[in-house]
């Protein structure tokens, strides 16, 4: 087994790969049969996967170490090799599409094939290569700029991540300058964060343009990959959200505040405490929470077992928060190799756990489908593959003693009623990206006044006050990763949150049951659509009203009959 720190990276020679694309382009054209044709394919998914290796061990270990400049260059350098490379992979493409053995790839691999193909078509085109880089430098430095953050608390300086066992201690007075500490240094930052997003959203607007579109966001939904689902079908959702899950929501803040003995709306840092006593916090050291993360995967099953045991040896995982490293988390594929990798980074609090469960979620969904032809099956689209992940925290419920203790029902109530609350603010992220590249002329000023608007609509249990710098300002937007680095991603966990709620409900009624229909779901990699996948697992979609109305209903009865007398 080769272990993460034994895998070599070596960068691409993307003169030479640009070359055998293009022969491979040509060999693809000429092909005088299906065999011959799909040796060709087979042919060009290796150069394909060999690169992609390169590219996913420089962004790895770019983020562990974003002052490490080796690669901090290489990943420079692919930013700007890979919109290079997807001319000479649309090529290929196009000429895929027009094979007159289509209907051979069709019926040995499905016709997703080529409508991803076809949406791929639509998101690219040489025009827009200098663009692209330009995103992505931009983007590069925006995630440097908050790895950087050195945030002054208490006579010592932390970064964004270890901030956030403060913004959640029991003690108000404390709890509150951990927000106003953090709040400040976005405030020193934001002309930085203001140019930087002004610079995106333009440049994306451009791209939109460029393409032939009104602007980013049809290309924003074809460069997601949607393939099963629209503007309108996103806004029927969000309807939705407002109509069932705002006034639950509402309910679980007003019961928060009178735990608390505070009045409502709450400030940022009063909604950062669900309980009086602290929130829920995992027992025992980072390699305890892993420990107890490898003992829940071995009873759970037997593939979860094989996966995570995998993950633990080979080194598949860096969790500990320290300087200079990346903020956040994400699971990626090392394809060459065939295994996934998780990155994150722990800091005392739930999220701990969390990451154990969500970021593993999709590490085992990469996993059960690492062997997979072509290799865009591994992975479906992104609110697919956050189903793997937010449904696998809910079923480590019956391990929560294993990592909270005697706190254990104490994260239950916190974990449902932070997924019912989540979906509102997801929901308003995706809401406020629609409004951005609707009107990319916006201010900074004018877009931060549509968060604070949108505020109002999705989260009236935040008080507006300006009493914590940058939060209770309208502002908080801009420590949302994703607004810059991957547009209209968020709408996807909002979705992928619903069908999670679904699996939450199965699992209290018969846990078997459920995760046989969570493999059932897992087990189609990326072979069909989202509506598609659910449907074959026997699972009703996230844009019928009655979703989110069950949904509703099933966590409000859970929330009210549950016993909090025991938790202060």
């Amino acid at each position: 087994m080769i272990r993460f720190e034994e895998m070599k990276y070596q960068r691409p020679d993307k003169e030479a790969l640009k070359e055998t694309l293009s022969s491979l382009c040509e060999k693809l054209k000429n092909a005088a049969s299906y065999d011959e044709a799909k040796a060709v394919f087979l042919a060009k998914e290796e150069e394909v996967k060999h690169y992609m290796t390169a590219a996913t061990l420089a962004n790895i270990r770019h983020s562990i170490d974003t002052r490490d400049t080796f690669y901090d260059e290489e990943k420079k350098f692919h930013n700007a090799a890979m919109p290079e490379l997807q001319e000479y992979l649309l090529n290929f493409t196009m000429i895929l599409l027009q094979s007159p053995f289509r209907a051979d790839f069709e019926a040995e691999w499905g016709d997703l094939l080529f409508k991803n193909a076809e949406i791929d078509l639509k998101a690219f085109s040489p025009e827009i290569i200098a663009e692209m880089q330009e995103e992505n430098d931009l983007s590069q430095e925006y995630e440097k700029l908050l790895a950087s953050a050195s945030i002054p608390f208490e006579g010592k300086e932390y970064t964004i991540s270890q901030m956030s066992p403060f913004k959640q201690d029991p003690d108000d007075d404390r709890r509150l300058a951990a927000w106003k500490a953090e709040g400040q240094w976005y405030k020193d930052n934001q002309e930085k964060l203001d140019e930087l997003y002004d610079k995106l959203t333009h440049l994306r607007d451009k791209m939109g343009k460029k393409l032939g579109y009104e602007g980013y966001t049809t290309l924003g939904y074809y460069r997601m990959g949607r393939n099963c689902y629209t503007k309108e079908d996103v806004e029927k959702f969000r309807a939705s959200v407002i109509k069932y899950i705002v006034p639950l929501a509402e309910k679980v803040y007003r019961d928060q505040a009178e735990r608390l003995g505070k009045s409502y709306p709450m400030s940022f840092a009063d909604v950062a405490l669900t309980f009086r006593s602290g929130n829920p916090c995992p027992k025992g050291t980072p390699e305890e929470i892993l420990d107890a993360g490898l003992a829940f995967y071995k009873e759970l099953s037997e593939e979860t077992a094989i996966f995570f045991q995998t993950m633990m040896d080979a080194n598949l995982l860096d969790v500990y928060s320290k300087e200079g490293k990346e903020g956040g988390g994400y699971c990626t594929g090392i394809a060459d190799y065939e295994v996934p990798f998780i990155f994150a980074n722990f800091n005392g609090t739930q999220h701990d756990v969390e990451v154990v469960t969500h970021e593993a979620g999709h590490a085992f969904a990469n996993w059960v489908n690492r062997k997979r032809v072509p290799m865009d099956y591994i992975w479906p689209s992104m609110e697919s593959c956050e189903v793997h992940s937010m449904s696998m925290e809910f079923f480590a419920w019956p391990w929560a003693e294993n990592f909270f203790g005697e706190e254990a029902d104490k994260f239950r109530y916190s974990h449902l009623s932070g997924a019912l609350t989540f979906i509102p603010y997801g929901t308003m992220v995706d809401h406020f990206q629609h409004i951005v590249y609707e009107k990319p002329d916006l201010t900074p000023a004018e877009r931060h006044a549509e968060w604070k608007r949108l505020l109002g609509i999705y989260m009236p249990w935040m008080k507006l006050d300006g009493e914590i710098p940058f939060y209770s300002e309208g502002e908080g937007w801009q420590r949302q990763h994703h607004i810059y680095s991957s547009p209209f991603y968020y709408i996807d966990y909002c979705l992928a949150q619903t069908v999670a709620l679904r699996f939450w409900a199965r699992i209290q009624a018969d846990a078997k049951e459920a995760w046989n229909r969570y493999m059932a779901y897992t087990k189609q990699g990326g072979s069909a659509t989202f509506v598609d996948l659910l449907k074959n697992a026997g699972l009703d979609t996230p844009f019928e009203d009655a979703c989110l109305n069950g949904v509703a209903k099933a966590a409000a009865k859970w929330l009210s009959e549950f016993d909090l007398s025991n938790i202060k």
